[in-house]
């Protein structure tokens, strides 16, 4: 997948304040505030910034957590993680592999088939209905 590499200044211009602080800062937004954590459509879910296909919701689940949450990416390479050691936490981060905006986070309680939660925040999603990608 070809990376995408812009300069702060192109994200701050293109994305909302709140997008760039969750996508580009690592932000969270507080539980059950965002548009998807209740979504029940049909279709995929894509990165905000790039619009690079990331969950189906055939994968979607509620967690009870207050945020979108997924068993599994749409494709092994549509997400990308590393270390997170913010907050006196050890977590995963999850990002999206296409422009590394920061998603949200992937946890090991999730239901089968995967055991696996990828939480992530709605604001770093938009929804394309309909769409199996």
């Amino acid at each position: 997948m070809a990376k995408i590499d812009k300069s702060d200044r192109q994200w701050r211009d293109e994305l909302s304040p709140e997008q760039y602080e969750v996508c580009r800062r690592k932000g969270t937004e507080r539980a059950f505030t965002g548009r998807y954590h209740d979504h029940k459509g049909q279709g995929v879910y894509r990165c905000v910034a790039c619009g690079n296909p990331l969950f189906s919701s055939e994968t979607k689940f509620d967690s009870g957590t207050g945020w979108p949450s997924f068993t599994s990416p749409l494709r092994p390479d549509a997400v990308s993680d590393e270390v997170d050691r913010s907050y006196g936490m050890v977590r995963t981060e999850v990002m999206c592999s296409a422009c590394d905006s920061h998603l949200g986070h992937v946890f090991e309680d999730g239901p089968a088939p995967t055991g696996q939660r990828y939480c992530i925040n709605s604001i770093a999603l938009d929804f394309s209905e309909g769409e199996d990608d």
